[in-house]
């Protein structure tokens, strides 16, 4: 018996025009008055947000089958020559025929895919009652993929209603197909950290654009409950966090990314020499020779086979259960007094801001936008301080400094330990205050 995908209150979307006619449409929008009272500054991290975009396009697009006695199979794409081995593994998840439509986010190679599956019964005995297929897309980014979704999921129906025509993807393809620089040397996979804290302030940080306006970061974070706050260190700490579930496994792949939201920060030069913390999305199998080079990642599978491969991840998350096979790690999982208290503000703050904002009818994005600050706030709150004691005469970490910090100096001494060997603050001292629990 098949289930139903629980995507869909995450899902009714709409495509959004590309930025470039967002960018020319906005002034007449807004009026010309207004919108030559753009700040200098707002106007440059516009411009840099719109030439970021331009350069996220389609590598590929294709079609991928179940087929009942050789399983999953390549059945068509764009360009012909394309690199699409193991694509057929990761557009349609071990287990994605017990629901009926599903959408995965995946890494292949230096790209990043979305692919919407589609599961429909048919009067056919070679079929063996259902037809299972997905098209996805391939971009040098994840973070606009979201665009395509409603065009992916309309596609999918139609080639399982009449499997074999293309040329509505054929024209896709061409349409959006990317101009690459041959070194790509110009490749993006994130958004600049330098856009970052003046773009939020301006609108949605773009990233955020790849969930549902109903918001996933609230979604996420609700999930987990005062857990959030475990993965919060754990991913500042640039850990391999690897999160089974079940499918459907597009909901899982939206908490790989609001994972790598808690570890943003804003302050230039911090964490350049630290692994990049990049999302893998949904992995299987034959990504464990890739994850086996990885030092720092958050991925998702359905595999239940991946918890026995100890040596792949630091974390393992099943479910709101976090846990560690790393004996350094098993006191981070343990909530502090700090922690609890954070959580009980984020959760008050949010409170008060749905009071505040469902009476100007725009709740959720105030929402989405009060989790993510709070975690980037925290951040360069905890970095900012660091700075400051490594450059006083007397560079020693102190309790009220660790408190400056919104850290527990009992509580969070070992997190903090972990931080200044990851981020390379071996020059700060600590005091032995802090050594006392």
């Amino acid at each position: 018996m098949m289930e139903r995908s629980d995507r869909a209150p995450l899902l009714d979307w709409e495509e959004v025009p590309p930025a470039e006619k967002l960018d020319e449409a906005a002034p007449a929008a807004r009026g010309d008055e207004a919108a030559e009272q753009r700040s200098d500054s707002g106007s440059i991290v516009e411009d840099r947000m719109v030439k970021w975009e331009e350069k996220d396009q389609i590598v590929s697009v294709f079609v991928v089958t179940f087929n009942t006695r050789t399983g999953n199979m390549l059945e068509w794409c764009l360009p012909k020559d394309m690199d699409l081995d193991g694509v057929e593994f990761k557009a349609i998840a071990s287990g994605s025929h017990r629901v009926t439509a599903d959408f995965i986010y995946f890494r292949k190679g230096s790209y990043f895919g979305l692919a919407c599956f589609a599961n429909m019964p048919v009067e056919s005995t070679a079929e063996r009652g259902a037809r299972m297929k997905s098209v996805g897309i391939l971009s040098p980014s994840y973070t606009l993929l979201y665009r395509y979704m409603s065009f992916l999921e309309h596609q999918v129906r139609l080639q399982l209603q009449s499997p074999g025509h293309y040329s509505p993807l054929e024209a896709f393809y061409e349409d959006k197909r990317a101009l690459l620089p041959p070194s790509g040397e110009e490749v993006v996979t994130a958004c600049p950290a330098n856009a970052w804290g003046a773009s939020i302030n301006h609108s949605m940080h773009p990233e955020m654009k790849i969930t549902h306006p109903a918001g996933c970061m609230s979604q996420f974070i609700r999930f987990f409950g005062e857990q959030i706050m475990v993965l919060w260190k754990l991913a500042l700490l640039r850990r391999r966090i690897l999160i089974f579930s079940p499918p459907p496994v597009g909901v899982v792949c939206y908490r790989v990314y609001c994972c790598c939201c808690l570890a943003n920060i804003s302050i230039p030069g911090i964490g350049v020499a630290v692994p990049e913390f990049r999302p893998f999305f949904y992995v299987n199998v034959a990504d464990i020779s890739a994850l086996e080079n990885e030092l720092s990642y958050v991925a998702c599978t359905t595999e239940k086979i991946f918890e026995e491969k100890k040596d792949l991840y630091d974390v393992y998350v099943d479910n709101q259960n976090v846990k560690t096979c790393r004996d350094g790690l098993k006191p981070l999982l343990r909530l502090s007094a700090a922690d609890r208290e954070k959580y009980r503000k984020l959760t008050e703050q949010s409170r008060q801001m749905l009071l505040f904002s469902q009476e100007n009818g725009d709740c959720v994005s105030s929402e989405e936008d009060l989790f993510i600050l709070f975690f980037l706030e925290q951040n360069n709150r905890i970095f900012q301080t660091l700075g400051e004691v490594a450059g006083s005469p007397d560079p020693t970490l102190t309790q009220e400094s660790v408190r400056a910090m919104g850290l527990d100096p009992h509580g969070d001494r070992l997190f903090l330990l972990h931080l200044l060997e990851v981020y390379g603050y071996d020059t700060l001292l600590v005091s032995e205050q802090l050594c006392c629990s």
